[in-house]
């Protein structure tokens, strides 16, 4: 299989994180037969520096004419200055719309490994399996009108949740199929008490979840669900939300299994797939060598599962990343008092190496 992909590093942590997940899928590549097509662009403010655009024409480009895209991380607070077109989220709202990739999943897993890393006791933090699908091109974040105006001192600022009941069915359907695939389990999250554009969302996904007699539906508030998130984290199994309750909760959800660095993401539905580690720039610790790579990793699990049905990759790399994390391995993320700490690299050629072990393990290639 040609494996057609288009690589966007970004800021901060982005380019450290994505060269072990470039690492990993080379390795996967060579050990399941695939040919390998990488292009490299900028986007975010890296593209913003090289080209004043956060999004250029040929880095779009590029994304449309590949058959899967993998993004580090954008943005950070050196791009503040610029105004709200320039700056780099905006590349990246525009990237999404342009794919079409109105699905995001976002899974949080706690790995048993991982338990004593959660901020939470282990008893309750044990079987945490979720995936979160966001509603990626609708809502606050693309709702019109939005402005700010009047004079310093007394400006006032207008922002729009908007949505239509096609765009509420169309992300209802992906959160009860997956269901099926999984618990036959679908929370609803919404503020429907308040917000007529949540009982809308309400009255559409209660409408849809009718043609799925198999799949239990249930509707939370979303406060009353962020409450849940950490109490009783492994009730849930796809938890179904509008655009900026999924954005707030699935961070909550990475530090419920004990790391954001933990969190892949997988945007689709539209022409060409879009993964990335759930955690951003963190410009804080950029350059340092110690960010954590397992979500942009676990990304390109994702990307080769739903872009290329590579269900076996993906399950090479997913146990991969178990057995590593068994074993003990931690970056500084993930770390407790005493414990040694990998650097980004390090943990990225121990996925490699295990990858490799999988791959023989399983007859992929010859002992040697």
């Amino acid at each position: 299989m040609l494996l057609n992909i288009t690589v966007l590093p970004g800021d901060g942590v982005g380019p450290e994180v994505t060269d072990e997940a470039v690492r990993v899928l080379e390795s996967v590549a060579q050990l399941f037969g695939h040919q390998l097509s990488l292009a490299r662009k900028d986007v975010g403010g890296a593209a913003l520096l090289s080209a004043n655009d956060p999004l250029p024409d040929d880095t779009l480009q590029a994304c449309l004419a590949s058959d899967a895209v993998l993004l580090g991380a954008v943005g950070g607070p050196s791009f503040d200055k610029f105004p709200s077109h320039l700056r780099p989220e905006s590349g990246l709202l525009r990237l999404r719309r342009a794919l079409g990739v109105f699905a995001n999943l976002r899974p949080a897993v706690c790995f048993s490994s991982l338990e004593d890393c959660s901020p939470l006791r282990s008893e309750i933090v044990r079987g945490t399996n979720m995936v979160i699908v966001r509603e990626l091109l609708g809502g606050i974040y693309f709702g019109e009108p939005r402005h700010t105006q009047g004079s310093a001192g007394n400006r006032s600022a207008t922002d729009t949740m908007r949505y239509s009941e096609p765009e509420i069915e169309r992300i209802a359907h992906v959160a009860f199929e997956l269901a099926r695939s999984r618990r036959h389990k679908v929370t609803s999250v919404d503020k429907a008490n308040v917000l007529d554009c949540s009982r809308l969302w309400r009255g559409v996904v209660s409408r849809v979840g009718q043609q799925y007699a198999d799949v239990k539906l249930s509707h939370m508030y979303v406060d009353s669900a962020a409450m849940a998130l950490v109490t009783n984290p492994s009730d849930f199994d796809v938890l179904l939300t509008e655009n900026m309750f999924g954005d707030i909760l699935s961070d909550q959800a990475g530090g419920i299994v004990g790391s954001l660095g933990m969190l892949a993401s997988a945007s689709v539905g539209g022409r060409v797939g879009l993964y990335e580690p759930v955690h951003g720039s963190a410009p804080d610790i950029a350059g340092k060598g110690v960010a954590n790579p397992l979500g942009a990793i676990l990304s390109v699990a994702m990307l080769l599962r739903h872009s290329f049905q590579g269900n076996e990759e993906a399950q090479c790399i997913e146990t991969s990343v178990s057995t590593v994390l068994a074993a003990g391995n931690r970056t500084r993320d993930l770390a407790k008092a005493g414990q040694s700490v990998l650097t980004t690299r390090e943990m990225g050629h121990k996925i490699t190496d295990a990858v490799r072990k999988y791959a023989t393990a399983t007859s992929r290639v010859p002992v040697t």
